[in-house]
């Protein structure tokens, strides 16, 4: 069931009225789970650059694609219907298909677990990916600081308990095909699903088709699109905040739909430290709404949520 658009509201990252900013923050974490950024620092060149990067290695065969297939490390290529965001979607995979990209570090690392396209037909590609993993990372810690200071923390709460010593972000380029065959009438671009980490920075080519849905336990369930508003970022925060609040905080259910027409974006998973052990916030939890959940460290964290996923 849809129910038409959906108003979010715009944070403005360089606004001086911080406490402002982190209560309209405070408002979308605690209602929708999703909000737009504005002034997030990302050059327009930039993006341009990552779009381009991006259709030109999904315009390529799919058996030039799947020399790059993702490998144990979650890192290169996964083709149409290889991932199911909903267990109980009764096709054999979502439509989407993915190019996943980790950290990259200043110097070539001999153990780099990223895969990469052939420089001579992508000879841009590495260093694009690269600044936008470095420019994606700073709007991301602008985005937690505003958080931190919603949960009547210190802006610098975070940063100080080391979650970003060691960030494990990952950069998902995505293409939704507009041709969709009559076998996979009802099928989704991405089937519907919240995501597991901290937080997530969404970039698209403008073209519609994400859907939330803000009652995920609600039947039957009700869909917002969510449109695209130029120079903004979408951010949701994921599962793993919402562990980290005691529930205070919602990650939200969404998914993207099929309009007929190509459509590209580029997702910003921020996930922090994998040694950080994420336990219950203490402005989240008191006598009367004790701590849900036991700690766990971050790594443990995703690796049981994507080895539920790649199975």
């Amino acid at each position: 069931m849809a129910a038409g658009s959906l108003e979010l509201p715009v944070v403005d990252l360089a606004s001086p009225d911080l406490r402002s900013a982190a209560e309209a923050v405070r408002k979308a974490c605690v209602g929708s789970g999703f909000f737009y950024v504005a002034n997030h620092g990302i050059q327009d060149e930039l993006l341009d650059a990552v779009f381009a990067e991006s259709s030109k290695f999904f315009d390529q065969p799919l058996e030039q694609k799947m020399l790059l297939q993702r490998n144990s490390a979650q890192r290169g290529y996964t083709p149409p219907y290889a991932e199911k965001l909903d267990a109980t979607s009764q096709f054999q995979g979502d439509l989407k298909e993915i190019f996943d990209i980790g950290p990259v570090g200043d110097a070539d690392m001999p153990n780099d677990p990223n895969q990469w396209p052939p420089k001579e037909r992508f000879p841009s590609w590495k260093d694009t990916m690269k600044l936008y993993h470095a420019a994606a990372l700073a709007a991301g810690k602008r985005i937690v600081s505003l958080i931190a200071l919603s949960l009547d923390l210190e802006a610098d709460f975070f940063q100080n308990i080391g979650a970003f010593d060691r960030p494990s972000a990952l950069v998902r380029l995505l293409h939704y095909s507009g041709e969709v065959n009559e076998s996979d009438k009802g099928n989704y671009g991405a089937s519907a699903h919240s995501d597991y980490g901290m937080i997530t920075l969404l970039v698209t080519d403008g073209t519609p088709g994400l859907q939330i849905c803000r009652e995920k336990d609600n039947y039957p369930q009700l869909w917002e699109d969510v449109h695209h508003i130029e120079g903004t970022l979408i951010v949701n925060i994921g599962d793993l905040l919402e562990r980290w609040t005691n529930c205070v905080f919602r990650s939200t259910i969404h998914r993207v739909v099929t309009v007929g027409k190509d459509r590209y974006s580029a997702a910003y998973f921020l996930n922090t430290n994998p040694d950080l052990v994420v336990q219950c916030l203490e402005s989240c939890c008191c006598e009367a709404y004790p701590p849900r959940f036991p700690p766990i460290t971050v790594g443990d964290y995703l690796k049981e949520r994507l080895s539920a996923l790649y199975k």
